[in-house]
């Protein structure tokens, strides 16, 4: 879910233009969607912007930034991420994981065979699904209880349960 350069975490990103006083078109890439709110602030490119108005769906964030206010400034913006500083992510509830925190872990099984390392998450609606790398080989494990048992991100691992099916 967007780049992590250990000082910043991507909550959004510019997918378009809307009308043309240079409103932006952003798709919601946080589990605090209330972070979108008249006021609110955060960078692109390392550029402090700041919220004026905003209309907010479930995925998409419909939004005025202070400084833009044409359709081509609004379009210069198109791709570029929202970021905000890492020190002010939201905590999460024990057990929950932010996607930065769990791509490159390495996944192995609870017999202790390593898979390879989650290389990027998939968010399907019911449960995000780890994509795994090694060596060209891919596998996908559902981000589940009954199959990952332990995320251990001091020592940057993940141990699963090897369910029938699970690895062919």
């Amino acid at each position: 879910m967007g780049k992590n350069n250990n000082e910043y975490i991507t909550i959004g990103e510019v997918m378009g233009t809307q009308g043309q006083n240079g409103a932006l078109r952003v798709m919601v890439l946080t589990e605090f969607p209330e972070r979108f709110k008249r006021g609110a602030r955060f960078y692109i490119e390392g550029k402090l912007y700041t919220i004026t108005t905003v209309r907010l769906s479930k995925e998409t964030a419909i939004m005025q930034i202070e400084g833009i206010d044409t359709a081509e400034a609004a379009e210069q913006l198109r791709g570029k991420h929202l970021e905000i500083p890492l020190s002010e992510r939201k905590t999460l509830p024990a057990g929950r994981y932010y996607h930065y925190e769990v791509i490159g872990l390495e996944v192995f099984t609870n017999t202790g065979v390593l898979l390879g390392r989650v290389s990027e998450i998939l968010s399907t609606g019911s449960n995000d699904v780890y994509v795994v790398k090694d060596d060209g080989r891919e596998t996908l494990i559902p981000a589940v209880k009954d199959i990952v048992k332990k995320i251990d991100l001091a020592q940057k691992r993940i141990t699963i349960e090897v369910i029938e099916g699970l690895l062919n």
